[in-house]
């Protein structure tokens, strides 16, 4: 999926000829904290509530500020991943999109963003989760594929990050719930099987659940 088809059309943009009072009403209108600055397709910089809020003269128009100097933007060409990572380093709400030529085309919103990872992740199918640990010199999905294979499960979603012990804990989404067998085989070949979330796991583990791989993202 393009960037192109995330663009949120509810994001409304500020000119330089806004004052702060108008932004920050506008804001509140929209229940936002960020809003793109442009002048015709230009993009100008992404102003913060917080920015207007410490602001003494928010009377004034915004071509008259002096902290008009934040722009994180993303190329319409990149991956959602990309736009997923920048948004969540720079803490984003909004992360305006530039075509080739660097024109403003529109803002991806976090909403948007977690509306793609949700949709094109495997997480709304039904099926179990096995979080494995494995030491980084033993790695290798190939293999955990091909016990998944054997047990007729299909990995439908892979996340793969270093904890604190230097570890890596790898959290695979799979498409059937019922996965004692597949458990069983990865204890088989001695990889370490630090949680599952199967049939028989509580309402409060699948919330759990929902929150470790929204972590394990990266969001």
């Amino acid at each position: 999926m393009s960037l192109q088809q995330l663009i949120s059309p509810s994001v409304p943009t500020l000119t330089t000829d806004d004052t702060g009072d108008r932004a920050l009403a506008l804001m509140e209108e929209d229940s936002m904290t960020q809003l793109p600055i442009v002048s015709g397709d230009n993009y100008i910089g992404l102003v913060q509530e917080s920015e207007l809020l410490d602001w003494a003269h928010p009377e004034m128009k915004l071509s008259e500020a002096d902290f008009l100097h934040f722009k994180p933007a993303i190329n319409v060409a990149s991956h959602p991943f990309e736009a997923m990572r920048i948004a969540n380093q720079m803490n984003l709400a909004v992360l305006p999109v530039l075509d080739h030529e660097q024109k403003y085309i529109g803002c991806l919103t976090s909403e948007s963003l977690l509306k793609y990872i949700t949709e094109n992740s495997g997480l709304t199918s039904p099926g179990g989760i096995i979080v494995l640990e494995v030491a980084p010199r033993n790695y290798t999905m190939y293999e955990i594929a091909r016990i998944c294979e054997n047990e007729d499960v299909t990995i439908m979603n892979a996340q793969v990050h270093a904890n604190e012990t230097g570890h890596l804990e790898v959290t695979l989404k799979l498409n059937r719930t019922a996965i004692d067998a597949v458990v069983a085989s990865f204890e088989r070949y001695n990889y370490v099987v630090k949680e599952v979330y199967g049939e028989d796991a509580h309402d409060d583990d699948i919330a759990s659940k929902y929150h470790l791989l929204m972590n394990y993202i990266n969001m």
